[in-house]
Parts: C-alpha cells; structure tokens; sequence
C-alpha cells in the first residue's frame, strides 16, 4: 500500500502548487547617432547582466533615423549627437524628452601619413574651403603635391550636421563632386586610414586610440578638458530622446546610463562625463 500513498501525496502537491509563472522580460530597443553607438552597447552590456527585468538592444542608423524611429514607435530610446530642435523634423511633434547623457567633441582628422609629414594644424578657415573645393592640393596646406581626399559623414548623421554648421555656415551645405561619403564613423575611420591623403572628421571617442592623425583647430587640440569647457569650438552634447510615455525599461536604463556606473563607462569609452 506504500506505493500509491506516494503517488497520491505527489498529486496532490502538483495540484496545490499550480503552473508556474514566468514573466518575460520587457525589451528597449535603442537606436541613432554612430556616435553614441559604442557608449549605448557598453552601457547595455552592464545593463543586461546586472538586473533581470529588461533587455536592452542597441543599433545604429545614425541621428535622424533614431529620432524618427521613437516618433513612429518602432524604438523606445533614440541616441542623438544633436538636439532635436536643430533638427528638421518638428513636424513629428512636440512630445520629445530630452536627456543629456555627455559630452564629444568633433575632431578634423588626417591619415598619419600626412600628420607624420606635418599636417597637424589647421584653421577653421581652411578646412572650410577644403571641404567647399577652394583647396584641393596638400602642397597649399604645407603637405606633398598630391590632391586631397575629402571624406564627409552622410546626410542624416548628425555629426555630419554639426560640422557642416560650424565649419561650413549651414547644415544643408553642399560637399565638392569628389567627395567621398562614409554612413559611419567607423567608416570613416577606416577611409582615413586607407588612403594616405584623406581627411575628414570624427567623433573624439573614435580618435583616441591613435590610429589616425588628429588636427589641431585654430590652436585649440581636442582633449577631455577643451571639449568639457566648450574652449575646442566643435564640443558638443549627446543626448538619449524619448517620445511620449517612456517605458519602464527605457526610464530604468537612462537612469543607469546618467549614474555613477553609466558616466565610468562614458569615461571608460573615451567620452566626456556629465
């Protein structure tokens, strides 16, 4: 009789305890600025494997297709290297919210051929009328007779707009026939360090491990401190955006990428804290 009292007691525990629940975890999807990219992943990375409740998932696409991707509902966070109200797109609203998460700087870059040769310094000047077609020949600039490879980031990049204002006037400003475009700044990296007598422009955080050669611009290097105290005139901010009512998740990461551990990583990345 041991036997099927055994049976009957298991039974009845099943019955008492009842299926077991499990609660899916809530999915952030991120997506915008190139620039941002690199900082967003590692702070996902953290996110993700010290909590239980979310998951985080980050792409690209770069500034504009952020921004539209949270006004159509397709991601929960944009990142952004501009303001939203720089940007031509107010027509999708006005529930934007805007959380500055640090601060890059955009630097000139040169292949370290040219920077080796003694291309180190340029002024704003010059490098606006490289990038408009006045200047197309190194040896105007102190280099080698050999014609100028001009690299620019894509239209809707958000890089690409801050350098086009500040260096060019306007955002919308036309680039020389010759120009080569990169749709990111790894791309654009890659372009400087193919061609010995390419420049172009980067984000600060994807210079520093020197493989390229950065320009110092009327004077001012590009470091931590100049981009900080906005002396490097092409410092900026980046920001996460919003849309509407923000999900817990997405509240829960921004919190975490403005705190304490999120701002080691933005460091620890090669970009300036709050």
């Amino acid at each position: 009789m041991r036997k099927p009292i055994c049976v009957l007691l298991i039974a009845l525990l099943i019955g008492t305890v009842g299926p077991v629940t499990v609660t899916a975890k809530e999915t952030v999807l991120i997506s915008g600025s190139t620039t941002v990219l690199p900082l967003a992943e590692a702070g996902a990375e953290a996110f993700n494997g010290g909590q239980s409740n979310y998951t985080v998932l980050v792409t690209g696409g770069g500034t504009y297709a952020g921004i539209e991707n949270i006004a159509k509902g397709k991601s929960d966070i944009a990142m952004a290297s501009s303001k939203v109200a720089e940007l031509d797109i107010i027509s999708s609203g006005d529930k934007f919210k805007e959380k500055l998460i640090g601060h890059d700087g955009i630097v000139i870059v040169v292949s370290k051929d040219l920077y080796d040769a003694g291309v180190t310094s340029l002024t704003k000047d010059r490098v606006k009328r490289i990038y408009s077609g006045e200047i197309n020949n190194w040896k105007d600039l102190g280099g080698s007779d050999e014609q100028i490879m001009v690299v620019a980031r894509e239209n809707g990049s958000g890089t690409r707009d801050v350098f086009n204002e500040y260096i060019l006037g306007r955002k919308t400003a036309e680039m020389p026939s010759t120009c080569i475009v990169a749709d990111s700044n790894d791309e654009m990296k890659r372009l400087i360090n193919e061609s010995k007598t390419a420049i172009g422009y980067l984000g600060f955080s994807y210079s520093e491990e020197g493989s390229v050669g950065v320009i110092t611009l009327d004077g001012v290097k590009p470091t931590t401190e100049t981009i900080k105290n906005a002396s490097y005139e092409l410092a900026r901010e980046l920001y996460f955006y919003t849309y509407g009512e923000v999900k817990p998740g997405a509240q829960a990461f921004i919190d975490f990428m403005v705190g304490p551990k999120g701002q080691k990583i933005a460091k620890e990345y090669g970009f300036v804290p709050l």
